[in-house]
């Protein structure tokens, strides 16, 4: 064959448009444990993808007649622009989990909304970093250290990842070979049991303050990134706290939004005083109509946080604006709506909203 009859690699020239761009094609679809997946997705038009490691989409999923919203963060690195990955756990009776692994194959679509996040290390320059990631919540960091090995940066990277067992450590080998190549860069597996069939040169146990100090002797001087499990996280931040780490330098990530964010709880916490000091406020009345609930709204609070008080159980996820998974039709009334990217404009001119980030000006129905 002739350099003329060759195959040319085609490359995509323009860049992927949050505000236009939408829809995702599975590629690849590669077992990395027994019960965890990564699914290669590219755009249905060629585009490349920009973000910064740790960052997150949005997907849509169509599931039994029904849409339903998760986040995933992207687990590829944005060194390599013209695919992105999202790696899932499967999870007992988890109707997304469950369908990806099921279901997903090259060829199918789906539609994502994003990047999104701030939960980066190029966010936070240091010239040595420690990863804490358990579980699952190993996807962002893996972003961060794919980048940094693409790119052949020294920085001084330390890696922790907990796992029940070592069977359990996703991209094990890729992290191991990270080490090897790069004597900046050290990982350290954490396990919690080992049996005959799952045996480990690592670390037993849960992470502590003494293993840490033998991972990491120099951790209190480091930036730290931690993503997993929330009793994980609680765990380790209470670690931290009591060694005296800098919690200036503490970022964490988490997709468990049970709990309401600080910027929310303010919000309420001023209603309720202004409620307490019998301050005019007004109350609009809010229609569900696939529910057939209403509720009455103050004009301070959130209409999500309003609902989550009634007893409703809507769809949400960062109740921040920036996911989109609280995203309703407004069918009459007016919202003052301050979102963070998770909504498209082309999506609030036909009348869309998030819940989370909406409050009342008017009364409202809304198709949920």
């Amino acid at each position: 064959m002739t350099d003329a009859e060759a195959p040319k690699l085609q490359l995509p020239t323009l860049q992927w448009d949050p505000d236009a761009d939408e829809i995702l094609v599975c590629e690849a679809v590669r077992e990395e444990t027994h019960d965890v997946k990564t699914f290669v997705l590219k755009a249905a038009s060629p585009r490349r993808f920009s973000y910064q490691p740790g960052q997150f989409m949005t997907y849509s999923f169509e599931i039994g007649g029904e849409t339903i919203h998760r986040c995933y963060t992207i687990s590829a690195s944005p060194t390599r622009p013209d695919a992105i990955a999202l790696t899932v756990k499967r999870v007992p009776n988890g109707p997304v989990s469950n369908w990806l692994h099921d279901t997903m194959r090259p060829g199918m679509r789906l539609k994502a909304l994003g990047p999104m996040g701030s939960f980066s290390c190029f966010a936070h320059p240091a010239p040595r970093y420690l990863l804490l990631s358990g579980g699952s919540g190993i996807t962002p960091m893996m972003s961060m250290a794919r980048t940094f090995h693409d790119l052949a940066d020294a920085k001084d990277i330390v890696f922790v990842q907990s796992a029940r067992t070592s069977a359990d450590i996703i991209f094990r080998d890729e992290l191991e070979l990270m080490a090897r190549l790069n004597a900046n860069f050290q990982f350290a597996p954490v396990v919690e049991a080992v049996t005959p069939q799952a045996p480990s040169n690592g670390f037993r146990g849960r992470l502590s303050t003494p293993m840490l100090s033998l991972i990491a002797p120099d951790f209190l001087t480091r930036e730290i990134f931690v993503c997993g499990p929330a009793p994980y996280m609680v765990a380790v931040c209470a670690m931290l706290e009591a060694a005296g780490f800098d919690m200036r330098r503490y970022h964490e990530e988490s997709f468990d939004f049970a709990e309401l964010n600080r910027a929310e709880q303010a919000e309420v916490l001023v209603a309720e005083a202004m409620q307490d000091l019998e301050v005019p406020v007004k109350t609009f009345r809010v229609e569900f109509t696939k529910t057939r609930r209403s509720i009455d709204v103050p004009e301070t609070m959130f209409v999500l946080e309003a609902a989550k008080r009634a007893g409703m159980r809507l769809p949400s996820s960062c109740t921040q604006g920036l996911c989109g998974t609280c995203k309703s039709k407004k069918l009459s009334g007016t919202v003052t709506m301050t979102h963070q990217g998770g909504i498209r404009q082309r999506e609030i001119d036909a009348g869309m909203v998030l819940l989370c980030c909406s409050k009342p000006t008017s009364d409202l129905v809304i198709e949920r």
